[in-house]
């Protein structure tokens, strides 16, 4: 089988991928779908770490009183081998009273048991998390669509640069604009609901530049225009994201926590600038840094078109952000 969503209860199912959202959710459905054919379904769940091969006969025979099963099998990727050999046996010829949910991170830990799985035919949820942003305004326009309601791209793309990246959150706030509109989202409705958290999109806009991902940056920077923000706080964060991976950088190594006394940084804010600043040289750092210096200077010094100024601080960024990778 293909690598596509469950439409039946197929007997081996395989959830491969660390997005813990995509993964609870697949747990979700699949135990609905069970019910929805079994309302007195036995659904079990267990760590596949923890699990001895002694009790996979118990665990995978039918009920002595009937029924279906459904078996979920969690953190996969720890099995032990002789755990292994017998799930892969039994899933060349499965139970079809039996359904066996595995949940596998689909890291290199645990690979041979997740190919195995593949090959005995389980149909394969993918759960990994989205790197893109084309990605997450996808993932946006299918949670209303599966709500029953309509977003083009251009709303998608205001919801993300509004609220963030995290898919719960997203989803969270899809399921909020569904319940309390008619379902047809544009950047107006997205405007009206979000007027009030706009205060960070100056950072979303410095985070997406620091990584280089000029598309999820120009998108933030349009959004927060679009409902209003000033631009000077919007330089600001961007000069201040460009200072503190380069006075992150220029620390060395070390834990968030080794580091955070002596730069006065919060852990986090360190960790998050360790992480933007791979990819990033020395002589970048500084070319950033005139950038940002640049774009404020135009944007406080009442450049006539401060939005241009932003736009082209950001490509300006990333351009030294990708000369730094070559």
């Amino acid at each position: 089988m293909g690598d596509v969503t469950p439409a039946s209860l197929a007997p081996i199912v395989l959830v491969v991928g660390d997005e813990e959202l995509l993964a609870t959710r697949a747990v979700s459905e699949a135990v609905e779908r069970a019910r929805g054919t079994d309302p007195d379904v036995d659904v079990r769940e267990y760590q596949a770490g923890a699990l001895a091969v002694g009790e996979i006969a118990e665990m995978l025979s039918p009920s002595l009183f009937g029924g279906r099963r459904l078996l979920i099998l969690r953190s996969g990727q720890d099995a032990r081998k002789d755990l292994v050999a017998a799930l892969l046996a039994y899933a060349r010829n499965p139970d079809p009273e039996v359904q066996l949910l595995v949940l596998h991170l689909g890291g290199a830990k645990g690979k041979a048991f997740a190919d195995g799985l593949r090959s005995a035919g389980a149909t394969v949820v993918p759960a990994a998390k989205l790197k893109g942003h084309r990605e997450r305004v996808a993932f946006v326009r299918d949670e209303i669509r599966r709500a029953g309601g309509r977003c083009a791209d251009d709303a998608a793309n205001a919801l993300i640069a509004a609220v963030g990246n995290d898919l719960r959150e997203l989803a969270a706030a899809c399921s909020q604009l569904m319940a309390d509109t008619d379902g047809r989202i544009t950047t107006e409705t997205v405007a009206r609901y979000y007027r009030g958290r706009v205060e960070v999109t100056g950072f979303t806009v410095a985070d997406a530049t620091m990584v280089g991902d000029v598309p999820a940056a120009l998108e933030a920077l349009r959004w927060a225009l679009h409902v209003g923000v000033d631009p000077v706080p919007i330089a600001d964060a961007l000069a201040d994201g460009v200072r503190t991976v380069a006075r992150v950088a220029s620390a060395g190594r070390g834990s968030p926590y080794q580091l955070a006394s002596s730069l006065g940084m919060p852990a986090w804010k360190i960790e998050r600038a360790q992480r933007q600043g791979r990819g990033w040289t020395p002589e970048g750092l500084v070319r950033a840094m005139q950038v940002a210096a640049e774009c404020n200077a135009a944007v406080k010094g009442g450049s006539d078109d401060r939005a241009y100024a932003l736009e082209r601080a950001v490509f300006s960024v990333a351009a030294a952000r990708q000369g730094s990778s070559r």
